[in-house]
């Protein structure tokens, strides 16, 4: 069987190595580079492949079909020209054209959140795969603006804590052992954080332009998984909400939809979002409390990445993921 040619820029970071052993178990692709600058000439073991690291710089762009940009936000979008200079279309992890970075290429790639998305991606030169907490947070709340069911004018709460893969390979002493063990923080407390612009504009565009997002994130003392709660007010009552999202999501396979809230146990190391649903008691304004759990690395980054190739190759969408 034809293999096509795939190549992986950052490769040496959690959503990079992620990518080199969901390609190295993928039927369909086979990894013709791997680029880390300051590990470049090194040699690792990811999964059942070896990978040999080579500079950015030296990277083969022309002999892959598809490149990964796993590279720092503002470092990816100058090497995702330098690929689309050769023929090969790419699928960048950054945020640098992502819905709400406010640039003309932004604007031109169309967003990587395949099971809302999708009829956009096949033909595309450059897909902006989502960020990890986006993923979460718009999964969950895409059916409620969708279908107009949010309080005109009412803010969506989100309270989301993640893995402390989510924060990047680059060594950090607030990210030690001994200092996140035990402990549970928010960071980002404000409202500042660099997500809220992509879940904004992408929230606007599915029919929220009057409903405001409060994102605060916490870190886990965990290696990877997010799970973020969610509260929505609605215009009216309903009794069994979950059928919205059954129907809005019917037949995919990487959202499942539970009638108990979901834990990180059920998401890790799987392409999945699984969420819950269930009204608010209590309260005197009719409100929807979302529970949705994904994997940072998978669903978050690398899975939804490779999801979205399949969808640019013509693939099975399925392949090659863990579901």
């Amino acid at each position: 069987m034809h293999k096509v040619p795939v190549g992986v820029l950052g490769a040496s970071g959690y959503a990079g190595r992620e990518l080199c052993g969901l390609i190295a178990r993928h039927p369909g692709l086979e990894l013709a580079f791997a680029s880390a600058n300051e590990q470049r000439g090194q040699r690792a073991r990811i999964g059942a492949a070896e990978v040999t690291y080579v500079a950015t710089e030296d990277a083969p762009l022309n002999s892959a079909e598809i490149v990964f940009t796993a590279l720092p936000h503002g470092a990816a979008a100058t090497w995702v020209e330098n690929a689309r200079a050769t023929g090969a279309r790419v699928v960048d992890l950054s945020s640098d054209f992502r819905p709400g970075a406010g640039n003309a290429a932004a604007a031109a790639a169309p967003y990587g959140l395949t099971e809302l998305m999708r009829e956009h991606i096949p033909g595309a030169g450059i897909v902006a795969n989502p960020g990890c907490y986006p993923t979460a947070v718009l999964i969950a709340i895409a059916p409620l603006l969708t279908e107009g069911w949010i309080l005109p004018g009412a803010t969506i709460n989100v309270s989301a804590a993640s893995g402390v893969t989510g924060a990047g390979y680059s060594p950090r002493p607030d990210l030690l052992f001994a200092e996140v063990a035990e402990d549970f923080r928010a960071y980002s407390v404000g409202n500042q954080h660099r997500h809220i612009a992509e879940m904004r504009a992408v929230s606007s565009q599915l029919g929220g332009k009057d409903n405001d997002i409060l994102f605060t994130p916490h870190l886990l003392p965990v290696a990877r998984g997010i799970l973020a709660t969610i509260t929505v007010p609605i215009k009216q009552h309903v009794d069994e909400p979950l059928s919205l999202w059954r129907e809005c999501y019917q037949g995919e396979p990487f959202i499942e939809i539970a009638d108990q809230p979901p834990s990180l146990r059920d998401v890790v190391r799987r392409n999945v979002v699984r969420l819950s649903v269930v009204p608010a008691s209590n309260v005197r304004q009719p409100t929807l409390i979302i529970v949705s759990a994904i994997d940072n690395l998978v669903k978050g980054a690398a899975g939804q990445a490779l999801q979205n190739a399949n969808v640019l190759l013509g693939l099975n969408e399925q392949e090659g993921l863990p579901a």
